[in-house]
């Protein structure tokens, strides 16, 4: 009798933990949005493409990228989308300097808005925090777009957006990644440490091949970027062209 009290009180306990930690992201997903929103409220485009986007003459990322112009304030991505991020690591560096070591805190994070595009930004400060927002910021204006379509061959080509149009190979360091077009129902078959780019690029089925040895997570997620970014810069075939899906100009 004893050992049933003791299991209902687990599982209780676990659903209040869940529900808690749901209700923490809530609040924390509401409060970045009441920030966002004062930000963009009190920003003073610094750039001819800040102004344009501020007076409403750029409605969405595509017509940025579509028109060559280089995102140069952090606010022109929060004034066009929502983005989401991924903390990949924050690690403690040290220097030495004549008054003696001198320690900061280096953050790599990367960010997306699941719908085509990703990007990464690297800051160093000497405390943790400042140091990720800075690196979000950054990530804002290393933005990328990505590329999607159906190039499986074990699928007819369509116009959804759920993998990338062909394969595709990137390299960072000692790493490279290769992503393969999959079908609906896949999913991400890549490792662990390259799923976060897949998600936050938008991308929902695809295979993945990771080749080379490293410690270092950040040189899988740099691989995996550079993959994707080759969907815009490879010359596709007519037969390719028909399976991707690119914004249309």
């Amino acid at each position: 009798m004893s050992s049933r009290r003791d299991e209902t009180h687990n599982r209780k306990a676990g659903r209040d933990a869940r529900k808690g930690k749901e209700e923490s992201e809530i609040e924390g997903i509401e409060r970045e949005l009441v920030e966002r929103q004062n930000v963009l409220t009190n920003w003073t485009p610094r750039t001819e493409l800040g102004r344009m986007v501020k007076a409403g003459k750029f409605t969405t990322l595509d017509d940025v990228f579509n028109s060559g112009k280089k995102i140069m304030e952090p606010e022109i991505v929060d004034s066009l989308t929502v983005v989401y991020d991924h903390l990949v690591q924050v690690a403690r560096t040290t220097r030495v300097t004549r008054a003696g070591r001198k320690y900061s805190y280096r953050a790599d994070v990367l960010l997306g808005n699941k719908d085509g595009y990703i990007g990464i930004g690297s800051a160093k400060d000497v405390d943790r925090f400042p140091a990720i927002n800075k690196a979000k910021r950054m990530a804002k204006l290393n933005l990328i777009r990505v590329y999607r379509g159906s190039g499986s061959w074990e699928e007819q080509a369509t116009e959804d957006k759920h993998s990338v149009p062909f394969k595709v190979e990137g390299k960072s360091g000692s790493v490279k990644v290769v992503l393969l077009p999959a079908p609906k129902g896949t999913g991400l078959a890549v490792g662990k440490a390259i799923r976060p780019v897949m998600e936050l690029a938008g991308i929902q089925n695809v295979w993945g091949q990771t080749k080379g040895r490293s410690t270092i997570s950040l040189n899988f997620v740099k691989a995996a970027i550079d993959a994707l970014e080759q969907t815009g810069k490879m010359k596709a075939s007519k037969d390719v062209e028909k399976k991707m899906t690119k914004a249309r100009l």
